[in-house]
């Protein structure tokens, strides 16, 4: 029996090292893409190939290119998941933002996760059968000052997720995303001790959400019913 196989984007650490992780254990062949950590992607896949039997193979390179993209997908012979999980934020006053680091958040947030699926559709198609999982924010739904760019192109990728759904749907295609709240990653590295402790204090969970929380559902999305497609769901400890 063939094994599935899953594309994971930003797997060099955080959510998606856990993603990968996660999906290793579950007998995933994987394809694991990082943007500039080259040496830490791959000594994860050494790992996997270890630990879990499992085939991986990675590539670097700034999917926000489409022409990076379309180096990437020349390695896809086959593919039952794509995970857009790579993402970057900018904390500032959006005054202080420039036009080069809003080209680089769109690029990376919106842009990339745009052109890795629709060059895994045509994948897909073949299969008649496919699941897109974009890794999104609950900032993308509500807002955040101080992260205008990002909570902006958050947003797109939630409407991304429901407009392509609806899209796909007919051909047997899932397209959802996770609505991350507070996770324990280095995108939240700038934030000090009292800030992380006073922003835990409004998580009715009363904790941080960690990297398997995410991995946890994104796994159980990849394995769920053909009915479950066009949601964005929030994984937030009931914050938001």
């Amino acid at each position: 029996m063939l094994r599935k196989s899953a594309l994971v984007t930003g797997a060099s650490r955080g959510i998606g090292r856990a993603i990968a992780q996660n999906f290793a254990r579950a007998g995933y062949d994987l394809l694991l893409t990082c943007v500039r950590a080259t040496e830490e992607l791959d000594r994860l896949a050494e790992q996997l190939q270890a630990d879990e039997k499992v085939g991986v193979k990675t590539f670097t390179g700034d999917l926000s290119d489409p022409a990076v993209c379309e180096q990437l997908f020349l390695q896809v012979e086959d593919l039952d998941v794509l995970i857009n999980n790579a993402g970057i934020s900018r904390t500032g006053l959006l005054t202080d933002l420039s036009p080069a680091e809003w080209e680089e958040i769109v690029g990376v947030n919106l842009s990339a996760p745009l052109y890795c699926s629709r060059l895994a559709i045509p994948v897909f198609l073949r299969k008649k059968s496919g699941c897109i999982i974009n890794i999104s924010s609950v900032w993308g739904e509500v807002g955040a000052s101080m992260e205008v760019a990002y909570s902006a192109t958050k947003g797109g990728l939630n409407a991304f997720t429901r407009a392509l759904a609806k899209e796909l749907a007919p051909s047997n295609i899932r397209v959802n995303a996770v609505s991350c709240g507070l996770i324990d990653t280095r995108m939240n590295a700038h934030l000090s001790t009292e800030e992380m402790q006073e922003l835990i204090g409004e998580i009715p969970a009363n904790r941080i959400g960690k990297p398997e929380d995410v991995a946890d559902l994104v796994l159980q999305l990849a394995q769920s019913n053909t009915y479950l497609t066009g949601q964005v769901i929030r994984l937030d400890g009931g914050w938001i």
